[in-house]
């Protein structure tokens, strides 16, 4: 099975915080589009031997394409991929787009899953970011989205400087009551040469809390797990059923297909990126030319990144795997490097049994803790063979 990320690179305004390659002129969306279904075209022998189970709209902010736009390239996919029957396809949307007419729209497709980009429901914090959508819009679209969509994510951003546990307890509580299945919750984070790295640097902005951001992520886990929300992956909790089949591909080392200016492709043995600027991006597949660079990943690149995903989530690290993929003097690396991480209760090592509890075919896992899931990014680059 793989999944097909397709990148839509354009937004109203800028987020301070956002660092993902977008524009905010939609003068060149329909030459984009053709570009985006020319790439499909071109790339289908890629997967040709595999289903393809997800369809992903990420960005940017693919709410901006017209529902004709969307299905055009819904179909180009379906035209020359081998399509499972029913695949998640998930469109990425901000409130501000999401209106009544376009909520029905959107469900008569095949997109059977939104990601509505809330971050938070409190004017505050919205123009604190610069999003684009204000706080009754965020309420708003879930009302009408919750009516036609079975399947909806949204994303909630905590760790915002001065934002009380309180105020963060009321964006969880008002999360809970719309119903969603699923949740993906970020730290605010400062990256390089973003609007908001500027602002902190000038005094603009109040520098980021780490103690706060933990005080957040650890709430967060509590108030889900009470609302029957499984925590499997570090900023992603879903209900039974309800997880992101397209993102877990990821974690799970499944091939999948980056299409678009910027977009990431991996098959397990490469992994190759497009040019991130639409122009040289459109120009390239006007002359049917793949506008990307390649990068042969060694052993020990697929290792790291074995490590990398594996740890983020609930299934972990198999030392079976690491033995068999790797070898012997791979997986001794990685038990000597966790031994002080396990020490202080970050990592541990769990047999995943059979129901039966009989152990003998048991598989032994490298895991994350509850403690050491808000430390992960420093303890997996710690773990990584140089």
């Amino acid at each position: 099975m793989a999944g097909i990320y397709i990148h839509i690179p354009f937004c109203k305004q800028a987020c301070y915080y956002c660092d993902f390659h977008f524009s905010t002129s939609l003068k060149k969306k329909d030459e984009l589009v053709n570009a985006l279904i020319k790439e499909l075209q071109l790339r289908k022998r890629e997967l040709k031997n595999q289903q393809i189970e997800t369809i992903y709209f990420g960005g940017g902010t693919p709410s901006l394409l017209s529902t004709d736009e969307l299905n055009a390239i819904i179909e180009t996919v379906h035209n020359n991929y081998n399509v499972i029957d029913k695949p998640e396809v998930t469109l990425e949307a901000n409130p501000d787009d999401l209106s009544k007419q376009r909520i029905v729209e959107l469900s008569k497709t095949k997109i059977n899953r939104l990601s509505i980009g809330i971050q938070s429901f409190f004017e505050d914090d919205l123009k604190s970011m610069n999003r684009a959508h204000n706080a009754v819009e965020a309420e708003e679209c879930l009302k009408l989205a919750t009516k036609y969509f079975n399947n909806i994510t949204i994303d909630l951003i905590y760790g915002i400087p001065n934002m009380s546990l309180k105020k963060w307890n009321d964006n969880l509580q008002k999360a809970f009551n719309f119903g969603v299945g699923h949740i993906s919750s970020y730290a605010l984070t400062v990256e390089p040469k973003t609007a908001l790295d500027s602002f902190i640097k000038k005094g603009n902005y109040p520098p980021i809390d780490e103690a706060l951001a933990l005080q957040h992520f650890n709430h967060l886990v509590s108030e889900t797990e009470k609302q029957g929300f499984v925590h499997y992956e570090i900023s992603n909790f879903g209900k039974p059923d309800y997880f992101s089949k397209h993102n877990t591909s990821y974690w799970q080392g499944k091939s999948y297909l980056g299409i678009g200016p910027s977009a990431h492709s991996f098959n397990g043995k490469q992994r190759s990126w497009n040019v991130a600027n639409n122009t040289k991006y459109i120009k390239a597949l006007k002359e049917n030319v793949l506008p990307s660079e390649i990068e042969i990943l060694s052993k020990q690149d697929q290792f790291n990144e074995y490590l990398m995903t594996g740890l983020r989530t609930i299934w972990g690290v198999s030392l079976k795997k690491i033995e068999t993929d790797f070898g012997i003097s791979y997986k001794e690396h990685l038990l000597a490097s966790a031994k002080k991480y396990i020490a202080d209760q970050l990592l541990v090592i769990s047999n995943e049994g059979e129901k039966s509890h009989n152990f003998t075919n048991s598989k032994r896992v490298l895991k994350t803790t509850q403690k050491g899931k808000f430390l992960i990014d420093g303890i997996v680059s710690d773990l990584f063979l140089i």
